[in-house]
């Protein structure tokens, strides 16, 4: 299964500068690392890789180069990508978001989305345990837990 382009949109510049952190790189070999870090399931767009360039070069995250030609005889110039401070800066904040963001998902998102029949009863209870969890074990609070689980398994 491939992951949508829309999905992970604004995550294209963390995806690259990822790559970029380590050494320098030109177009088609960054696709290429993310095809492979991503085992296929991603695979971004000539257009969106170079769009992205664009923008993060503008806001000076990456800078771009001119390398020599790899074999002799060849006169053609690359350009390269290398990530500056300000980009490597950005990376860490679009971390910092994406780690919020999947906190944030966590809540609606089932482990195993094709539960059985059965099985729904048992997702309720892990998560209203897991709701719970984050209060302190008050008789209130166990008597609401119950009630809630009760009232569940009345529907």
């Amino acid at each position: 299964m491939a992951i949508s382009s829309d999905v992970i949109r604004g995550y294209n510049d963390t995806i690259i500068l990822y790559v970029l952190l380590n050494s320098d790189s030109y177009g088609y070999e960054i696709s290429k690392e993310i095809r492979r870090l991503t085992d296929d399931k991603y695979v971004i767009k000539e257009t969106t890789l170079y769009s992205a360039f664009t923008r993060m070069e503008r806001n000076g995250y990456i800078e771009s180069f001119e390398a020599e030609p790899e074999a002799e005889g060849t006169e053609k110039r690359r350009p390269y990508y290398r990530i500056t401070d300000a980009g490597r800066s950005y990376y860490r904040e679009k971390c910092e978001e994406w780690l919020l963001t999947k906190d944030v998902m966590a809540h609606f998102i089932l482990e195993d989305p094709v539960k059985q029949e059965g099985d729904t009863m048992e997702t309720i209870r892990d998560y209203l345990n897991n709701m719970f969890s984050k209060y302190p074990s008050t008789p209130e609070i166990l008597r609401a837990k119950n009630e809630l689980g009760q009232m569940m398994e009345d529907k």
